[in-house]
């Protein structure tokens, strides 16, 4: 769903994964036609670093888990 956001609208996907900031930026250049796609596609890469930081933050709270036991 949220690649699909990203590609269609990109400025509102870096509001659902809390970069507002980049967000309005990303508004500012998606306004142009030609800036569409520069933005699409900062959006698809946006979405994959954060699918990637979620991977990373789960594997260290679980080897954190069992470091502890």
């Amino acid at each position: 769903m949220r690649l699909i956001l990203a590609i269609l609208l990109p400025w509102l996907q870096f509001f659902t994964i809390g970069r507002p900031f980049a967000g309005i930026i990303c508004l500012v250049l998606q306004i142009t036609i030609i800036g569409w796609i520069p933005a699409a596609l900062w959006s698809v890469y946006a979405l994959g670093q954060y699918k990637t930081d979620k991977k990373i933050a789960k594997a260290v709270a679980a080897q954190q888990r069992t470091d502890h036991t």
